[in-house]
C-alpha cells in the first residue's frame, strides 16, 4: 500500500480544548501547506499561546485532531523529532555556551556528529547575519542577535515545521524589521513551514502569506491571504492592514 503525502503538511480539525471549566479552544479548524508562512493574530487571552502549544505537542485537544505530517504531536513525539522546532519569545539560549554552541545544541541531542553539527551550526549563523558571533556568549550579543541566535538553532536541525510564539516582540521595532525580513528570506530559500504568533499586524504584513485572527476563546474570525504584490501596494496594504485591526479589535499594540 503507497503511504500518500498529506495535502498539508499543519491540519487542525474541529478542535477544543478546556483548562477546567474556561474553554479556551473552541472547535477550531486551520490548515498550513509546505512552504507556507502562517500568522496566527490575536490580543492576549485569544489563546494564540494554546494553539501554538498543542502544535508543539505540549497538550493535546480534548476533542478534535492535530497532526503535523500525518501525526498527532502530543502521541508521536518520536516520529516528529527533529521534524519540528520552536523558537520563543525569549531565546532561551544557555549563558554559559557560546553562540555556536548554542546552535549546536539542538543537532547534538539529535545525536548529529559533533563535527556535522559545528559545522551546521557556523554555516546557520552567517545565513542569519552572525558571521563573526560564532564564540561570543550570551550576555556580549545583543537582543536582536541573541534572537537570530535562536532562529538559526530552529532552523539548523533541518525542520519541516518552523514555530515561532511571539519571537521578534521584545525587540524594538527597527530591530524587529530588519530581523522579519532576514528570517522570512531564509525560510523562503529553504522552502520552511513557518507559523507564529504575534499579536502586532505589522509582523503579519511583512512575512505571512496568510493570516488566521483569533478572539477568544480561540477561533478563527478572520482569515485572509497576502501576497507579495499587496505589500508593495501601499493602498491594499492598508485595506489588509484595516481589515486585520478591525477583526482583532484594535490597533497592533493590543
Amino acid at each position: 500500500m503507497t503511504n500518500l503525502q498529506p495535502t498539508y503538511l499543519l491540519e487542525l480539525e474541529h478542535v477544543t480544548k478546556r483548562f477546567g471549566e474556561h474553554l479556551v479552544v473552541d472547535d477550531l479548524s486551520m490548515q498550513v501547506a509546505n512552504g507556507e508562512i502562517v500568522a496566527l493574530l490575536g490580543r492576549t487571552g485569544a489563546g494564540k499561546s494554546t494553539v501554538m502549544s498543542l502544535l508543539m505537542g505540549a497538550i493535546s485537544c480534548d476533542s478534535g485532531s492535530v497532526r503535523v505530517a500525518g501525526f498527532d504531536p502530543s502521541r508521536d513525539h518520536d516520529t516528529l523529532r527533529g521534524k519540528m522546532a520552536v523558537s520563543f519569545q525569549t531565546d532561551r539560549l544557555l549563558p554559559w555556551r557560546t553562540a555556536r554552541e548554542n546552535v549546536e545544541l539542538g543537532m547534538l541531542i539529535l545525536k548529529r556528529p559533533k563535527k556535522e553539527a559545528r559545522a551546521k551550526a557556523v554555516e546557520w549563523l552567517a545565513r542569519v547575519k552572525l558571521v563573526d558571533a560564532d564564540d561570543k556568549y550570551v550576555h556580549e550579543l545583543s537582543g536582536g542577535m541573541r534572537q537570530r541566535v535562536s532562529l538559526a538553532r530552529a532552523l539548523a536541525v533541518d525542520p519541516e515545521l518552523v514555530l515561532l510564539d511571539e519571537s521578534f516582540s521584545q525587540l524594538d521595532h527597527a530591530t524587529s524589521k530588519v530581523l522579519r525580513r532576514d528570517f522570512s528570506q531564509v525560510v523562503r530559500e529553504f522552502r520552511k513551514t513557518c507559523v507564529f504568533v504575534t499579536h502586532r499586524i505589522e509582523d503579519a504584513m511583512d512575512i505571512a502569506d496568510r493570516v488566521y485572527v483569533l478572539v477568544e476563546p480561540a477561533k478563527i474570525c478572520l482569515e485572509l491571504k497576502i501576497t507579495p504584490e499587496d505589500r508593495l501596494d501601499e493602498s491594499r496594504k492598508q485595506v489588509i492592514y484595516d481589515q486585520i485591526a478591525d477583526a482583532i479589535g484594535g490597533n497592533d499594540e493590543a
